[in-house]
């Protein structure tokens, strides 16, 4: 209760110093941290799903539709009957708004635009989100050779996003069908002499290798933002986890109805549940034990079961693990107390655990059905999955017999330990990871498996650096194919395999086939053909593909859900 209190208090605060009235407020709670402030560094769903809100981009989706676009920066959708996109579907053409403003009250220029696709692309920081412009602009997912080296021709990357007049100009490698989902939810555009002035790079060929990969606290972003969106960045607490929007009065589409947000990071279920029933909280995230409380509470909205496009849980194996000052590995041998580097290299061990999990348990029973059994990476409604998808199912002995194998019968002779790990506030992750402890340790009493809970922060470093032996995460969607799913699980590249050090060529060569097949037909065979090859690697334990859950006080109007923001898009709500 004292934990509870502390966190009305400061929500109070936060409201009583910022503004008089509470009609054109909103104030949300979350769980998860901010990142950082600059669009080029953070790739987390919380971070991204309020900057959406602060930065425009090129095209923007209309109202819930996952792939109906309309402009936005750009004037026009491209079109290959527009003419604004090239017959061999290569290169793109973007007309640029005029009389649009930042929020430092300088005007928006085409120039503008450019330099914000190139630092995207050239920053390429490690485990940011740049990979998504720069594989169908360069045809590559980083800047950087596996040895850290700078493999781009600045050059290159001029000639393929120019300016024509007022027109911005990309021109891919290759046909990429859902470049145009990228770029509505991707091209965030901030102010180039802004930027600069503030230290970032110049746009130049001679210093932009000094500005790639830099580190997050080096960021002149970090604390800072100016984009030309509804709403502008107040006051970011980071200690006290909550940031606070206002109102862009000169909005090109019109002021906000609402004029300021509220946003706290607020961990503990119940406590969130408390909030929206006092009226503490207008609009938050919630848990779904709660929800027949919430759905009496005639001063509740309750929008269960939205649409998303996720998978989560999903359970990771590494196959070379970090073993420096490691307490995850035990004693870091094959021996009982512990498990070496490759522990995972082992298919037959990593298959024994998928048998282990009780999947249908999971769903029904933790999720409380609510959601779809996942039995690969991307959800049914982008690649149509029947029966001949192969997939794993709940069975021990199947387990048994393949950790009976693993190592060629050291495992089951000589047992193990180690730790899963997960972000703390990830409910579900936990209690995924618990689920496979329990069955897993049932086979065989010298099975040992620990459970750590971390902060976010501390997990990203984890996974960078290879620490974590087993792992539990989750993916939302950049935008609403396939490809957005394949690539990061799957090719060795992508941002999960290559935490996990997962490479095979007949995978990266069926993911690169697929995103350039523009035929849907064809395109839903070569994703069958890659889930098969992928499902006998056995590199990852896929569980659900969850809904959405949203809860606002009833005053709250004009939500439009769309799993492609990661969190809530404000700009059309209001408060009666």
């Amino acid at each position: 209760m004292k934990k509870f209190l502390g966190l009305l208090c400061a929500v109070c605060c936060l409201i009583s110093c910022a503004r008089p009235q509470l009609s054109d407020a909103l104030i949300v709670v979350h769980r998860g941290e901010m990142e950082t402030l600059d669009p080029v560094y953070s790739y987390d769903g919380i971070t991204h799903g309020m900057l959406v809100n602060v930065y425009d981009t090129l095209l923007k989706f209309k109202g819930s539709s996952l792939t109906d676009l309309e402009p936005s920066i750009s004037t026009q959708v491209p079109t290959v009957e527009n003419g604004l996109i090239s017959p061999d579907g290569r290169t793109y053409t973007f007309p640029i708004r005029k009389g649009v403003k930042f929020h430092d009250g300088t005007e928006l220029t085409p120039e503008d635009v450019r330099y914000s696709i190139l630092r995207f692309l050239l920053s390429d920081v490690s485990g940011g989100p740049s990979s998504l412009l720069l594989e169908p602009i360069l045809g590559i997912s980083s800047t950087r050779n596996s040895q850290g080296e700078i493999i781009v021709d600045f050059k290159e990357v001029e000639k393929a996003v120019r300016l024509d007049g007022d027109n911005l100009v990309i021109t891919l490698k290759r046909p990429f069908a859902p470049f145009l989902f990228i770029l509505a939810r991707w091209s965030y555009i901030v102010s180039k002499p802004w930027a600069v002035a503030r230290g970032a790079w110049d746009g130049t060929e001679q210093t932009w290798k000094q500005f790639n990969n830099f580190s997050k606290d080096s960021s002149p972003f970090f604390d800072a933002s100016n984009g030309t969106g509804p709403f502008q960045i107040s006051r970011w607490d980071i200690a006290g986890k909550s940031i606070v929007l206002s109102a862009n009065e000169h909005y090109f589409a019109g002021a906000p109805k609402l004029k300021t947000i509220f946003m706290r990071t607020v961990e503990e279920p119940s406590t969130v549940r408390l909030m929206l029933e006092t009226g503490d909280a207008d609009v938050a995230e919630i848990s779904p034990k709660f929800i027949a409380q919430l759905q009496g509470n005639p001063q509740v909205d309750v929008y269960d079961n939205l649409p998303r496009l996720r998978t989560d849980p999903v359970i990771f194996f590494t196959m070379n693990v970090n073993m420096q000052a490691n307490p995850d590995v035990g004693s870091g041998q094959l021996d009982g107390e512990g498990i070496p580097a490759d522990f995972f290299a082992d298919k037959d061990l990593r298959k024994g655990f998928l048998y282990a999990f009780d999947y249908d348990a999971f769903l029904t029973q933790s999720m409380e059905g609510r959601g779809e059994r996942a039995i690969g990476p991307a959800p049914q409604g982008l690649v149509p999955q029947d029966e001949s998808f192969k997939r794993y199912s709940f069975d021990l002995k199947k387990a048994e017999e393949h950790f009976k194998k693993a190592w060629g019968g050291q495992v089951w002779e000589k047992g193990f330990k180690f730790t899963i790990t997960y972000n703390t506030g990830g409910e579900m992750r936990q209690i995924a990871s618990e689920i496979l402890k329990r069955n897993v340790e049932k086979l065989n009493p010298k099975f040992h498996i620990d459970l750590r809970g971390v902060t976010w922060p501390a997990f990203l470093e984890k996974t960078a650096k290879r620490q974590m032996p087993m792992w539990a995460r989750g993916w939302v969607a950049d935008y609403a194919d396939a490809h957005n799913f394949y690539f990061p699980f799957l090719h060795s590249q992508g941002r999960y395999a290559l935490s996990q050090g997962y490479k095979n060529p007949q995978v990266d060569q069926l993911v690169e086939k697929a995103v350039s097949e523009t035929n849907q037909a064809k395109r839903n065979r070569l994703y069958r053909e890659l889930h098969n090859l992928a499902h006998e690697d056995a590199m990852q334990l896929y569980t659900v593909h969850p809904t959405g859950l949203w809860a606002m006080r009833s005053n709250v109007k004009g939500f439009t859900d769309n799993p492609v923001y990661m969190g809530i898009y404000y700009y059309p709500m209001y408060k009666e």
